[in-house]
């Protein structure tokens, strides 16, 4: 196997995790709005603050969550792409 075939190899697996990451940051993104939701309909419409208040913990994790999937997804894009340069 040529350096050339290593380093394609390297590039396509970076590429599949990058992937991976990203499709987890849509589920994320879908899981706050979902959150979302339910917070919104046990707080309003249902008056049940308990479990509301227990969601909107959720929803701030998620949310934090969400917020440093989308960094990493930032770095490695910038970091995969200066190495493609190279």
């Amino acid at each position: 196997m040529s350096n050339e075939d290593t380093e394609r190899t390297t590039v396509e697996v970076a590429r599949a995790q990058l992937s991976q990451l990203k499709e987890m940051e849509h589920y994320s993104r879908s899981n706050v709005e979902k959150l979302s939701a339910i917070w919104m309909v046990l707080s309003d419409e249902l008056k049940q603050d308990d479990f509301a208040e227990r969601v909107n913990v959720l929803l701030n994790k998620q949310g934090e969550f969400q917020q440093a999937i989308e960094e990493l997804i930032g770095d490695y894009e910038i970091h995969f792409n200066s190495d493609e340069q190279k």
